[in-house]
């Protein structure tokens, strides 16, 4: 069943509610995050090298030939902090590293779980099933409406709602992804996989299979366009529960 449609529920999930956020901005925000740290710590490693190479660079004035008060080879230095730094780098290392890898799996189990199992139904939805074949796709919508890529259909869905995304198989294995959304899901005969995703840019997406299924499989592609609310549910109601046919796809594509 469709649920009422009103933005105000989306916005306030990309906008972020305890840490909740959709798919694409997760994965966004680990980008910069892990980009972001890995420069830090790059810089701050290459520079300390440099620092040390120019400090302790051999210098003859300074550094004569190596005489009795040297360290010989196979000698332990004199003197030092007693491992110091070395337990100090460590320590924040895996500080570092531990505190990202809980905040990266905790934001990957939100994005696994989906936002209804965190909201309580708090925001609009829609449920679409996706079956894939060789070599095309089926969106079925819960009033029985299919569009079938093979036929020109294609995935019509509501800007600003939670869309949730059960994909399947007929025949062999296949992949449905949506790489401008962070959408990526197994399709796979006799199993159904939950995915889901929400984005606030109307707009045409293109998904496509990735898993190799056969000879057809470069073929075997389908445009998602997200609509606006009011657009999408003009042309929901259109449907009627029927296949899709020349008439919708061309009345829902104007």
């Amino acid at each position: 069943m469709v649920v009422p449609l009103g933005g105000v529920a989306a916005d306030i999930l990309l906008a972020g509610i305890g840490g909740i956020r959709a798919p694409a901005e997760v994965f966004q925000q680990i980008f910069l995050v892990f980009l972001g740290l890995g420069t830090l710590v790059g810089t701050v490693v290459i520079t300390y090298t440099l620092y040390n190479a120019y400090k302790y660079r051999y210098r003859e004035e300074v550094d004569p030939a190596p005489d009795k008060d040297h360290p010989q080879m196979g000698e332990l230095p004199k003197g030092g902090g007693k491992g110091k730094k070395l337990f100090l780098s460590f320590g924040l290392s895996a500080v570092i590293v531990l505190s990202l890898v809980g905040w990266t799996y905790g934001a990957l189990v939100m994005v696994e779980e989906g936002p209804s199992a965190q909201t309580e139904g708090e925001f609009d939805s829609m449920d679409v099933d996706v079956t894939g074949y060789q070599f095309g796709w089926r969106f079925e919508y819960p009033n029985g409406h299919v569009e079938d890529s093979s036929a020109g259909g294609k995935l019509y869905v509501p800007a600003d709602t939670v869309i949730n995304v059960s994909v399947t198989s007929d025949d062999v294995f296949h992949n449905f992804g949506i790489p401008e959304l962070r959408v990526k899901s197994d399709a796979i005969p006799g199993q159904t996989n939950d995915v889901w995703f929400v984005t606030e840019e109307t707009g045409t997406y293109q998904a496509a299979c990735y898993e190799l299924c056969g000879q057809g499989h470069s073929y075997m592609d389908a445009e998602v366009v997200v609509m606006e609310e009011s657009e999408f549910q003009d042309w929901y109601e259109s449907t009627n529960g029927t296949e899709a046919d020349a008439t919708n796809t061309t009345e829902a594509s104007a």
